[in-house]
This record gives structure tokens, C-alpha cells and sequence, in this order.
């Protein structure tokens, strides 16, 4: 077994549909002075909302910018120029995955405070240690990773369940995809402590979804909190960001990925997959597949259902893929370093298996 030094830090996180009045009491300890970066329709959805929590605060916002258009070094670099910036004693990170990944690859490297302020939950940016880097093309780079994640992350249910439910409709597939790539990459091994809290809290990526999930997703269409809407956000932003800073470490395999990712990025090569459909979409549908490549056929009927249930994708059509255009890149996926840390090779052969057999069972349950 690995013996190293390594240090494990976890996320602090509040929720609720009156969270920003807390706010003031968890920032003002870190300074005095504000700034807020965010998306232009992040920061029209709760800018306010953060604004009045301050009122008759020690806490001042300096200025309100937007972040960019990608979470890219030189993006990052631009933001670190800006006086402001200098000034601040804190940011306030409004918005999705990529402006809070940017701003933690701003902010923590410098020991400047950052506070995150989800608006959307399709992923778990907001309480991860890690930023996904892109090339200025918009081409994904690399993972930069941190030894901690934000101090602190406010999540406004009340704003999320405004945000359009494609979102949280996508979080959902990548979510619970975290529990079968991480129970399948690290089958029959011996785990590190950490690694295996990766995999035993994986199961909250799945089992509250199974529940909840269907009725938040309605409640999110009619842009209603709810208790269901709550735990479902939870699993999404918290549960796959504790889970990931376990699963993730760049001195040990990688138990955060696998079959469902390899699938999604390897139709990455046909523009109408980044063009119209969500990375937790088209990993939604991976599951699909992984699960029948695994053998796992009562488990890949439940997620079968599940996605019937929302909408996610259960057939290549769903994502406008046709089985030819599946057919060319099926030999990349195999080469994919998702799948580089797997309990055995997966085969063209195998892929081409499970999709007949999801194609059989399509047709069996119209």
C-alpha cells in the first residue's frame, strides 16, 4: 500500500431559500471589502438578493464584473489584473461550474477568500477543490487542483428552483453517475482510507435521486422549493463535491471517472453533442450503457427508468446519434483515460453488446 502525506480538506455549505442572511456573519471575520464575479443571467437572478443581505453589514461590494466567457488561465490572469480584484479582501463566485471554477483557480492559489453562490445545479463546482481548465478554443485542458475548496458556499434554493430545469435535469445523470464509475473503477482493490469515504458516501450520489429526483425536476419546471427539490440539490452540489475531493487526488488512480464519461467524451467528436446537449445528458445515457457492459442488468433497469421518468436520454436518437456515427468513434472509447483505471478492458465488442441489447429493451418497454 502507498504511504504518503496528504491533507484532506472538506466543504462548509449552507442551503435554504433564506440563506444570504447568513452571509454576514460567515464573510465579515475575512474583511471588509466585496467583490462579486458572476455570469450576466447569475448575477441578474440573485445579485440583489445577495446585495440587500449586506445592508446594515460591515461587508462592502466594491464592484460587480462579469466573469468571462470560460474558465481559462488567461481569463483568470485578466481577472487578477483588475484593481478591484487588488482591493478586495474577499469574492463573492455567483454562478455556474465554469465562473466558479475560475474564480477559484483566481482566488485560492492567491489566499484571497472566496465565497461561493450557486445559481444553477448541474454540477458541484461550488464546494470542490479543483478547477476544469479549457485552451482558449474553448477544448477541454486539464484539471488544476487545490488543497481546499471554497471556505464557504451559499446555496439559495429559492434561486435554483428559478433557474431553467435543463440544469438540474443534466446534474441529475452526472450525478448519480459518480456512484457506478466510482464503485466499478475500484472493485476488488484495497482502498486508501480517503478513497474508500469516496466510494462508501458514492451511494448518496445515487440513492436520494432515485427518490427525490422526478418530483424536484417537476417542482424546478414550476420553479417551486420543496423538500425534494432540496435533497436533490444537495446530492448534486454537496454529496458529488465531497465525494469527488476523495476520489480525486493527483497522487492516486483516478476513481472519479469511467465508462460513462469515456462514452460522453469520445461523442464529443460530433459538434450537435456540445452544440445542443449537456454533459450530464449524454453521461446520463454512458450510465445506460456502462451498467450493461458491467452485467449490472437490475441496476440498469432502475437507472432506465429513472431517466424515462425525467426525460433523460435511454436510446443514440435522444441525443441525435446515429448508430453509424456510433459506430466511428466506438473504437475511442476504449483508449479514453477515463477508462485507463478499470477493472478490465472494455472492447468493442462489449459496446457493441450493450447497445443492442439497450436498442431490444428500448423497443420491449415503448
Amino acid at each position: 500500500m502507498m504511504l504518503t502525506n496528504y491533507e484532506m480538506n472538506l466543504p462548509s455549505y449552507s442551503i435554504g431559500d433564506d440563506i444570504y442572511k447568513s452571509v454576514p456573519s460567515l464573510c465579515a471575520p475575512y474583511g471588509k471589502n466585496v467583490l462579486i464575479i458572476g455570469g450576466a443571467r447569475a448575477l441578474d437572478a440573485s445579485r440583489k438578493l445577495i446585495c440587500q443581505s449586506l445592508l446594515d453589514s460591515p461587508l462592502t461590494v466594491l464592484d460587480t464584473i462579469l466573469f468571462g466567457d470560460d474558465c481559462t488561465y488567461a481569463n483568470v490572469e485578466r481577472l487578477r489584473s483588475l484593481p478591484a480584484y487588488q482591493e478586495a479582501d474577499m469574492v463573492f463566485s455567483v454562478g455556474g461550474g465554469k465562473c466558479i471554477d475560475t474564480c477559484k483557480c483566481l482566488c485560492i492559489p492567491d489566499d484571497k477568500p472566496i465565497f461561493t453562490f450557486p445559481t444553477i445545479a448541474s454540477n458541484c463546482a461550488a464546494c470542490t477543490s479543483v478547477s476544469i481548465m479549457y485552451n482558449e478554443d474553448g477544448t477541454f485542458l486539464k484539471p488544476h487542483f487545490y488543497l481546499h475548496p471554497p471556505l464557504h458556499a451559499f446555496i439559495h434554493t429559492g434561486v435554483i428552483s428559478k433557474a431553467p430545469s435543463r440544469y438540474m435535469w443534466a446534474g441529475i445523470g452526472d450525478t448519480y453517475a459518480k456512484y457506478y464509475e466510482a464503485t466499478i473503477s475500484s472493485r476488488d482493490e484495497q482502498l486508501e482510507h480517503f478513497t474508500a469515504l469516496g466510494v462508501s458516501l458514492s451511494h448518496m450520489c445515487l440513492d436520494p435521486l432515485v427518490l427525490y429526483a422526478p418530483q424536484a425536476y417537476k417542482d424546478n419546471k414550476i420553479q417551486k422549493t420543496s423538500y425534494e427539490l432540496e435533497q436533490t440539490v444537495l446530492a448534486i452540489v454537496v454529496t458529488t463535491g465531497i465525494v469527488s475531493i476523495f476520489l480525486t487526488r493527483d497522487f492516486t488512480p483516478d476513481y472519479n471517472s469511467g465508462l460513462a464519461h469515456a462514452i460522453f467524451y469520445a461523442l464529443t467528436s460530433y459538434p450537435v453533442i456540445e452544440e445542443k446537449h449537456l454533459h450530464g445528458e449524454v453521461v446520463g445515457f454512458g450510465v445506460l450503457i456502462a451498467l450493461l457492459c458491467d452485467g449490472q442488468q437490475k441496476e440498469f433497469e432502475k437507472i432506465y427508468e429513472l431517466n424515462k421518468k425525467i426525460n433523460l436520454p435511454v436510446r443514440l436518437e435522444d441525443i441525435e446519434i446515429t448508430k453509424k456515427q456510433f459506430d466511428e468513434i466506438i473504437s475511442r472509447i476504449p483508449e479514453m483515460s477515463d477508462v485507463r483505471h478499470y477493472p478490465y478492458a472494455i472492447t468493442r465488442e462489449m459496446l457493441e453488446s450493450a447497445l443492442t441489447h439497450l436498442d431490444e429493451y428500448t423497443r420491449s418497454h415503448i
